[in-house]
């Protein structure tokens, strides 16, 4: 290992997508970080062991246990760990709980490096963030609250779909299809 290698910052990335995790941890390498590959839970805490990395980029939905599970478990091992949750299924229910176990940002998918870099780097809130000037869609009512519930239920989907008085398979099709933008 060089000299520069040592300076660089730790990255932990983690995603189930193999060819995503690829391209953007190439990316990040050139962009100074010394890159860290998992594709689920059990790998990231396998490839980190005891020494938490300084960064970490966690995609939401995985094989296995969630990225939020991960992310409470890098923060419980260093509370400095700059964590920034991905997912291609954002919901505010995540959004919250990603920030309450310890990330700090939060992106949806597709995204790029230049913008993963900003959000690792940025320490504070923007009050100057666009406000939406129209409420929701009802679809994207119904998903936000299906993620509620199902938060609640700590991912259980055949509890979560009892609550909501639907079909288990009818919740699973909903679940499995992404999210309306508005």
């Amino acid at each position: 290992m060089n000299e520069i290698e040592r300076d660089a910052p730790s990255l932990l990335l983690v995603d189930d997508d193999e060819l995503f995790c690829s391209v953007l941890a190439a990316a990040m390498s050139n962009r100074g970080y010394s890159v860290m590959v998992a594709h689920d839970v059990d790998g990231a805490l396998e490839v980190v062991g005891d020494s938490s990395p300084e960064y970490a980029v966690v995609d939401l939905n995985m094989p296995g246990a969630s990225g939020l599970v991960l992310v409470e478990r890098l923060h419980a091992l260093d509370a400095y760990t700059r964590i920034v949750v991905l997912t291609g299924y954002a919901s505010i229910a995540t959004a919250v709980e990603a920030i309450k176990l310890g990330a700090t940002h939060y992106l949806t998918k597709p995204t790029d490096a230049d913008e993963i870099v900003l959000a690792l780097e940025r320490t504070q809130g923007d009050v100057a963030v666009e406000i939406a000037q129209q409420p929701m869609s009802v679809n994207r009512l119904e998903w936000e609250h299906i993620q509620k519930v199902l938060s609640e239920c700590e991912g259980n989907i055949s509890e979560t779909a009892r609550r909501l008085g639907m079909h288990r398979r009818t919740l699973q099709r909903k679940l499995s299809k992404r999210p309306m933008k508005t």
